[in-house]
């Protein structure tokens, strides 16, 4: 996958990785995670899901960028 934004001066620390690839992407979401994602929904005009609470860090973090994308927030 490449990135048409990145730089060979790039920060490592700002890169971002795919949350498929995260090491802890398996764990439950975050408090902070699943309160974005419920805002997200609301404003998205969509009820949570009944699974809200078993999403996986890196399911709720593709969950909140497409909301994002949906609501026009985080651009």
């Amino acid at each position: 996958m490449t990135d048409d934004h990145s730089t060979d001066t790039a920060d490592p620390g700002t890169a971002e990785k795919d949350p498929a690839d995260w090491t802890t992407g398996d764990e439950p979401m975050t408090g902070p995670q699943r309160s974005y994602l419920e805002t997200l929904l609301q404003q998205a005009g969509e009820d949570a899901p009944d699974d809200l609470e078993q999403l996986s860090k890196s399911e709720a973090s593709r969950r909140i960028d497409a909301l994002q994308e949906q609501t026009g927030r985080g651009q």
